[in-house]
């Protein structure tokens, strides 16, 4: 399994809102497409592009923007991150 689990701090939150940007805690090996290939299959939705980083806890986090046509406020209700 290469997403963890979704990540659902405040700013996190806003990104979801403002940037249709959803935020995962990904496997530390996982690649970029990897990724982009997990949430389009898991979500059916296209995703536009994915940014990953490090935090300094060393867990490893995808910042993964959906296409015009996919609105991450769905996707989010469908996690239970959003009501």
């Amino acid at each position: 399994m290469i997403l963890i689990a979704p990540i659902k701090t405040e700013k996190a939150i806003g990104k979801i809102e403002y940037e249709n940007t959803l935020t995962f805690e990904v496997a530390l090996g996982a690649t970029k497409k990897e990724i982009k290939a997990e949430v389009e299959k898991l979500f059916g939705v296209k995703v536009h592009s994915v940014k990953t980083f490090v935090n300094p806890q060393g867990k490893k986090h995808a910042l993964v923007r959906l296409g015009k046509e996919a609105k991450a406020d769905d996707v989010a209700t469908k996690l239970k991150m959003i009501a």
